[in-house]
């Protein structure tokens, strides 16, 4: 009698034939999946170096017009921090005016804040306001002649941000003027390493940021206005 095939063997046959197409499907997923990730981290990176120009580009702007030693000295800019300082004297005395001299160089980089924020959609400036720990004694109210009312040194360094605020943004378009927000931290941010009666610690500090698709990895530039407050 003649030996049968084995129906065995063939369905044996069939699940490795099976098995090899799973395995197939599997290394091109794995594949796509590499192709796609790489593709990611190349726009990803490319959308990275964008941003990094455009805050660049503001860097440069600014860096340019205290370049020019204009209003008095009061402005310098640090290219190894990349820190805008504004000297003590910033502010008029106990008051939360910036000094006309001041508005007036601010005013000249207000259109290219204005295109910074229009071009990059993402982008946002923070105005932070802090003052030494001196406390303020009488509570202003004459808001015609300081430019804000305030009773302690919260109030005043929001008071203080605030109106650099209006500086940069000039004429800015409400809509996009949302983006560039106020802060008020009062002596509870002194600067490390000297006395927290020093005038240093008053000052207003600005940053532009451009947010990416790596949330927890924004560009920025960090801007540090010093105020005297008298």
């Amino acid at each position: 009698m003649k030996d049968k095939p084995s129906e065995w063997v063939a369905i044996s046959d069939l699940m490795a034939g099976v098995m090899a197409v799973v395995m197939l499907l599997l290394v091109v997923a794995v594949l796509q999946k590499g192709v796609s990730e790489l593709r990611y981290q190349e726009e990803l990176a490319k959308a990275k170096g964008t941003k990094d120009e455009a805050v660049a580009k503001v860097t440069q702007v600014v860096s340019e017009m205290i370049g020019k030693r204009g209003a008095a000295g009061l402005m310098s800019f640090d290219a190894h921090t990349n820190r805008l300082v504004l000297r003590d004297g910033v502010f008029e005395r106990g008051s939360a005016c910036l000094k006309f001299e001041v508005k007036a160089e601010v005013a000249k980089v207000q259109a290219d804040i204005a295109r910074f924020l229009a071009d990059n959609p993402t982008a946002r400036i923070l105005v932070e306001g802090y003052t030494d720990n001196v406390q303020v004694r009488d509570v202003v109210k004459d808001r015609e002649r300081f430019c804000a009312v305030y009773d302690d040194n919260y109030t005043l360094s929001a008071a203080r941000a605030r109106e650099a605020r209006s500086a940069l943004i000039g004429t800015l378009d409400k809509v996009v003027a949302r983006r560039v927000v106020v802060a008020g931290y009062g002596d509870s941010r002194l600067l490390p390493g000297i006395d927290p009666a020093d005038a240093r610690n008053r000052r207003v500090e600005v940053q532009f940021l451009i947010e990416t698709d790596d949330a927890q990895e924004p560009r920025s530039l960090t801007a540090v206005a010093g105020a005297s407050r008298g």
